[in-house]
């Protein structure tokens, strides 16, 4: 039998002061979580390094389960601090000549999609802007932009501010057909909605855990197919990425053939423990039923605030787990810090408030924001 949703909301004591909805900010974590990384640290306390290699065990678990997530194998993921790590990993990874190009849309995604790429100018790479009028990155656009030099694609799965989807799966044939890398920060995806990184043809994906996946700030995983991981040269170097990484009694530098020659030195044991637990509650609630919720949700919350007159988006072909509104009267920075100072959790960016529920928020908080922003209007 199916577990209610609902009965994961125990798991999540900030619920019980807060109105949740900014998932695609930070999220809160879970008992569980904390749980695992409060284990790892009595064990430590009390035991020292004795248990060391169950710990790396545990890790390579939890590298599975992130693969698992994304239909990738484990040895096309590596742990990162953050997605704009794994995203500087890819950029300052591959061998760009000058004049060069990667396709990317910078006036509109978040900046760590935007500033590796620019961090290459020095080395002769030329960023190529996405036209974006519609507040996303659709496949015509990536399409206009290609010329023969394009070397790389660069998207966000879900732009950080609109809400607006990619259409990774058309994105990535585009790329396919015109034999150029697919790169995703997939930060605003991974833990909101399904992602296959094979079927959408992706090349390099990053994410890191303390939004949608429900983990912690400073953990998270890029993938890197394992067709193009011979392209990747690792940006830093170190014991653990090589072949004979747990021999210290010689010299042998030859680097492991798959993703985890980008992991330099001793594993992030607190940070990795948090998301193992977080990607475990994820894998138990499953993906089809976790978007489901949301959409579910977000439909409600669409129907509330439009019928308020206010200007809500994107339409539900385009979005995730984003709704991003205007209020009829007033600006979206008063009305989201009125909403704040009644504990509700959420985000305005660039100049709209954005509303991101999750699998164990209730259709009773949608109706009760929508009550909040009625109130404000007076």
């Amino acid at each position: 039998m199916t577990r209610p949703l609902e009965s994961y909301r125990d798991l999540f004591p900030v619920l019980r002061e807060q109105l949740y909805l900014n998932h695609a900010g930070v999220a809160p974590t879970s008992l569980r979580a904390a749980e695992a990384v409060r284990g790892w640290m009595e064990d430590i306390v009390h035991h020292g390094i004795k248990h060391e290699r169950g710990w790396e065990a545990h890790c390579e678990r939890v590298r599975g389960l992130a693969a698992r997530l994304i239909n990738a194998e484990p040895g096309e993921v590596a742990f990162v601090r953050n997605t704009s790590h794994g995203l500087g990993l890819v950029a300052e990874g591959l061998d760009w000549k000058p004049g060069d190009e990667v396709v990317v849309a910078s006036s509109l995604e978040y900046p760590s999609n935007v500033y590796p790429w620019l961090h290459l100018k020095d080395r002769g790479v030329v960023v190529r802007e996405v036209e974006t009028p519609e507040g996303g990155v659709t496949p015509e656009a990536v399409a206009a932009s290609l010329t023969p030099r394009t070397k790389l694609v660069a998207v966000s799965s879900v732009q950080f501010a609109t809400g607006y989807r990619t259409d990774l799966d058309a994105v990535g044939a585009l790329c396919e057909r015109a034999g150029v890398l697919f790169c995703v920060d997939g930060i605003q995806s991974v833990g909101c909605i399904p992602v296959d990184v094979k079927k959408s043809r992706i090349h390099f994906l990053s994410a890191d855990s303390h939004k949608w996946m429900l983990g912690i700030a400073g953990i998270g995983f890029v993938y890197v197919a394992k067709d193009v991981l011979p392209r990747l040269r690792p940006v830093l170097v170190g014991w653990r990425s090589t072949t004979d990484a747990w021999n210290f009694n010689r010299s042998h530098f030859e680097l492991r053939p798959d993703a985890g020659k980008l992991e330099e030195g001793s594993a992030a044991y607190t940070g990795i423990y948090a998301l193992g637990a977080a990607l475990e509650l994820l894998h138990e609630v499953g993906m089809d039923a976790i978007s489901a919720r949301i959409r579910e949700l977000l439909v409600q919350l669409e129907a509330g605030l439009r019928g308020l007159g206010c200007d809500v988006g994107p339409t539900p072909e385009h979005r995730a787990g984003i709704l991003t509104f205007l209020p009829p009267e007033g600006d979206a920075k008063s009305l989201g810090a009125w909403l704040a100072g009644r504990d509700v959790a959420l985000s305005v960016r660039r100049g709209r408030v954005r509303l991101s529920p999750h699998f164990y928020n209730l259709p009773e908080e949608m109706d009760r924001l929508v009550e909040l922003v009625r109130t404000h209007r007076g």
